[in-house]
């Protein structure tokens, strides 16, 4: 008897459980739809079209315009009062956590019970609208999210588009090992331990080797605040880091670091990373260095909103709260500075699905929200590395489409409610009646 991988084999399961969503709504190659709406987004411009009309055939967007064409035969799918615009783009996120005691996670759950949970999350942020997304670490689950992503890819299960990173590196007795634990007991780590450069390029290879897109490195860590400045210990050189971003840059990728304070940010954007996740407090020097070599910064707000409401110890809300509020000081500081921004929530300790919250609050912080929608799609295209091909709805693009109640230039918040979600030309949501 032929004996199958168990990764196979509940990939296989999740489909029955999943009701196999996305096989009973594959669009064939021909397959054409017009979808219509009362408005629809040009994020680049910052203009809505009234109405907004989007022919797909297949995968890909054919016509967008006031009116397009309507093919014999077409599927018409009317919208109503509603506003179409690009699926959204979450640029970090951990599928493979949930709410509760992270660092209890990897103890407590299998890697197997971990890879299911994270493709309910996947299907839940798909809901939400978001259709493509940066998983930042499995934290502790290895290279699991190499079976999602290719899962999701296969039509096998519903999810975003993913670039996924695998368990995140990190140094020993670092921001991610099992501190606090008896020792004796050999609680491993949430990350790939690397303690200096070849170890750093050893452990990358590997990575890659497992399916990894991109590098997650963790480069500061713990938090506190000293004197209204934050404190925050670096993890690895600069020297260390620029041979991290050569190995990546040698196959053409790249590598983004956590990273909260200086001087781990200094040194990671002179490394020239591709993404500062976090980024609570930045230099003067580290500001110009992520302007000019075009690094994004991605704010995470909503995870420390949460933590203030949700903190992991019994004293913790207080902290949270100080560095909430010294985030969203320095935040204006970076968008003053014109530091390139992306959207990323941190999703996962909080529940999937929710993070449009992330929008509000960067709206809330000092952005305007079309600033924020161009953060989102289009800088968030880049990032991801899908430029031309997601965050905009064009000829050639593909048809990853949602809508939404209301005007989102006007109201951010109605990026919470997301009613129609396409992708790939695959119908996966509708309003309900």
């Amino acid at each position: 008897m032929r004996r199958y991988p168990f990764s196979v084999v509940f990939i296989l399961l999740l489909t029955v459980v999943l009701g196999g969503a996305s096989q009973a709504q594959t669009a064939g190659s021909d397959h054409v739809i017009v979808l219509h709406a009362a408005r629809l987004l040009d994020v680049e411009k910052g203009r809505l079209l009234k109405p907004g009309e989007v022919l797909v055939k297949g995968d890909r967007i054919i016509e967008v315009g006031t009116t397009v064409k309507h093919p014999a035969g077409a599927e018409i799918i009317d919208l109503g009062d509603r506003t179409l615009m690009p699926g959204l783009i979450d640029a970090h996120i951990h599928l493979f956590l949930h709410p509760g005691a992270e660092d209890l996670q990897t103890v407590l759950e299998s890697v197997p019970q971990r890879t299911i949970m994270a493709t309910l999350g996947a299907r839940d942020d798909l809901m939400a609208g978001f259709t493509a997304e940066r998983d930042m670490g499995t934290e502790g689950a290895g290279s699991a999210d190499t079976t999602v992503r290719d899962a999701i890819d296969r039509g096998d299960i519903p999810g975003p588009r993913l670039r996924i990173s695998g368990n995140a590196i990190n140094t020993l007795g670092g921001h991610e090992d099992a501190i606090g634990y008896n020792p004796a007991q050999h609680v491993l780590p949430n990350a790939d331990y690397a303690n200096n450069a070849e170890q750093l390029v050893e452990v990358i290879r590997e990575q890659f080797k497992q399916g990894a897109d991109f590098i997650k490195i963790y480069e500061t860590g713990p938090d506190s605040i000293r004197d209204g400045r934050l404190s925050t210990p670096y993890q690895y050189t600069e020297a260390e880091l620029s041979a991290a971003v050569r190995e990546a840059a040698r196959v053409g990728k790249r590598v983004a670091v956590h990273a909260t304070g200086e001087p781990g940010t200094l040194y990671a954007a002179r490394a020239g990373v591709e993404s500062v996740d976090h980024a609570y407090q930045l230099s003067d020097e580290t500001m110009r260095q992520m302007r000019e070599k075009h690094i994004f910064a991605v704010p995470t707000f909503t995870i420390s909103e949460y933590f203030v409401a949700h903190p992991l110890t019994v004293n913790g809300g207080p902290r949270e709260q100080e560095l909430l509020d010294l985030h969203a000081q320095e935040f204006r500081k970076q968008l003053a500075a014109g530091v390139p921004m992306a959207v990323g929530s941190d999703v996962g300790p909080f529940p999937h699905g929710t993070q449009a919250r992330e929008f509000v609050l960067m709206v809330k912080y000092g952005m305007s929200p079309l600033s924020v929608l161009q953060a989102d799609l289009i800088n968030g295209a880049k990032l991801l590395d899908w430029e031309g091909q997601i965050g905009e709805l064009k000829p050639g693009y593909l048809a990853d489409i949602i809508a939404v109640p209301g005007n989102p230039l006007e109201d951010i918040s109605t990026l919470q409610h997301v009613d129609f979600v396409m992708k790939g030309g695959v119908v996966h949501k509708r309003p309900g009646p």
